[in-house]
C-alpha cells in the first residue's frame, strides 16, 4: 500500500490491516519453511516495508498497538 492510502486510515483501521499483513506474512514463512522454494519474495518484501509504514505511521499518531 502507498502510504497516502494508509494515512486515510483511521487508528482502528491500521491496527486491523497490521495484524492482518502479519498474519499473512507469518504463512508465507511458513510455505517457504515446509517446502524450501521462496515463490514470492517481492510479496514477503512488500509485506515487510507495509508492516513498517503502519508502525511508523501509528507511532507518529502516538497510537498503541
Amino acid at each position: 500500500m502507498h502510504m497516502k492510502d494508509l494515512n486515510a486510515l483511521s487508528n482502528e483501521s491500521l491496527i486491523a490491516k497490521l495484524n492482518e499483513i502479519r498474519l499473512d506474512l507469518a504463512i508465507e514463512k511458513r510455505k517457504v519453511v515446509s517446502t524450501g522454494v521462496a515463490s514470492k519474495k517481492v510479496k514477503t518484501r512488500e509485506m515487510k516495508r507495509t508492516i513498517a509504514q503502519i508502525q511508523t505511521l501509528l507511532k507518529q499518531r502516538g497510537a498503541k498497538y
